[in-house]
């Protein structure tokens, strides 16, 4: 689905257990987000009180790729993982500095699909639209992604803390490989990805806490998040802790209690 106004049919939100999207909003002090939402937040926020800043850095890192994958030449991007509409999104800051830039958006909440024409405000000379679709399907997204997007042309692709939530028994590595097998030389591949290895105590029991509400979380060390950049040109300073990622190019969330526990690359495919 593809820049229309949803329908209610298309529109059936599970409330019976979290979402990673709604407990995004709710870290980020959103309103679209349900009580089991919360309840799951809640039981993070006890294990680690830096949650909602993560998702802050995460939100501020997508800023600042977007603002350096601009003034490179960028001007489509397809962004999955989209989360709840939380400004400025993605596309305000591509069509900020290129107003002609193309944005597809795609996540598999239908409650962001709900918000969808939040996401849909495009400059006249830019365009943006939103897919309803799950990262482990590559062929559908890409296949409406080419709707919209010029695979002859570079294309920014950005998985912002979205990894984490697709285990190795998913092909987690495969479907990244998929999704750049379609893309053009110099297209680049952002990601941010949460960590384990800072706590391992804390990154267990959160692991454990998301498995016990239906939920996968893949906690990956900095060489496995390397290893989706195989085959890429890492763009400096390669794989580093969030906000160590070009912190003059915008917004640097300051969080106390250690580093915050993940990764961020971008990397150009040669």
């Amino acid at each position: 689905m593809t820049g229309h106004e949803p329908t209610q049919d298309a529109i059936r939100i599970d409330t019976g257990k979290p979402h990673p999207a709604r407990m995004y909003d709710w870290f980020l002090g959103g309103k679209d987000n349900y009580p089991v939402d919360e309840e799951m937040g809640r039981r993070l926020l006890a294990l680690d009180r830096r949650v909602p800043a993560m998702a802050r850095t995460n939100r501020a890192f997508m800023h600042r790729a977007t603002r350096w994958l601009a003034a490179n030449g960028v001007r489509q991007f397809l962004d999955i993982g989209t989360g709840i509409p939380t400004e400025p999104n993605l596309h305000q800051i591509a069509q900020q500095a290129a107003p002609d830039s193309r944005v597809v958006y795609c996540d598999n909440d239908p409650i962001v699909l709900a918000h969808a024409a939040a996401l849909l405000r495009s400059t006249p000379e830019g365009r943006t639209e939103y897919l309803q679709a799950d990262v482990r399907d590559p062929e559908a997204i890409l296949g409406q992604a080419r709707e919209i997007l010029d695979f002859d042309r570079p294309v920014g692709l950005s998985l912002i803390a979205l990894l984490h939530f697709v285990p190795d028994e998913d092909g987690a590595y495969e479907l990244v490989d998929r999704f750049l097998a379609a893309l053009p030389s110099g297209s680049y591949l952002v990601v941010s990805h949460a960590s384990g290895e800072f706590d391992e105590e804390k990154a267990s029991a959160a692991t454990e806490m998301y498995r016990r509400s239906g939920l996968t979380m893949a906690l990956r060390t900095r060489d496995e998040v390397a290893r989706f950049f195989d085959g890429l040109e890492l763009v400096d300073p390669g794989v580093v802790l969030v906000p160590d990622w070009h912190p003059g190019l915008g917004e640097v969330i300051e969080v106390e209690g250690g580093p915050v526990p993940g990764y961020a690359a971008v990397g150009r495919k040669p």
